[in-house]
């Protein structure tokens, strides 16, 4: 059995939108992020992210010519991972190793769970706040950057939950750019 872990990017302030920008540069950092996408079974999305993810990852992938080496190797990790999108407006997948899904998400992420495999990882705002009210989500892996928003959208906001889960701490990894790994398992 497989476990649910939502991975997301903050601000200090608990923004998590485009407004805090790319992450400062740092090694660990990049590589970090690129052994998640590696140790991923599949990435789960909703449409708003996969649209930010898709196409501009695979195109990188793609020709890499003019890249950094860490985003070409984060584009390459993120092409070969299967992924799963919920949506009822895309059409068809514009990215290898893509499914679209259209049925009860409930359903369908508690049938993936069961199934054998390494970890599934669900970015994004809307599709895992909807799964954390679920009680599906298994693990959190924050990844803090040291910047404060000031405005934007902020984490689970608007969310009602009916389980308040006590979280765990598993590991935390404080990075050379000032960037903080928080990693939770629900209790």
């Amino acid at each position: 059995m497989r476990k649910l872990v939502y991975s997301i990017n903050l601000s200090i302030d608990g923004c998590f939108d485009l407004t805090i920008g790319p992450p400062p540069p740092d090694e660990d950092l990049s590589n970090f992020f690129i052994n998640l996408l590696r140790n991923a079974g599949m990435l789960v999305y909703g449409r708003t992210t996969y649209e930010i993810m898709v196409p501009y990852w695979p195109n990188i992938a793609k020709n890499p010519a003019g890249e950094t080496k860490d985003d070409v190797e984060f584009a390459e990790a993120f092409d070969a991972v299967e992924k799963v999108v919920f949506s009822k407006s895309i059409e068809k997948a514009e990215s290898k190793n893509t499914r679209i899904v259209r049925t009860n998400v409930e359903d369908e992420i508690r049938k993936l769970k069961l199934e054998e495999g390494k970890n599934m990882y669900v970015g994004g705002v809307t599709l895992p706040s909807y799964l954390i009210e679920l009680g599906l989500v298994d693990e959190y892996v924050f990844t803090i950057f040291p910047v404060i928003a000031g405005k934007g959208k902020r984490l689970m906001e608007g969310i009602s939950i009916q389980e308040k889960p006590g979280l765990k701490l598993l590991d935390t990894k404080i990075f050379n750019s000032g960037c903080v790994m928080l990693h939770y398992v629900k209790q």
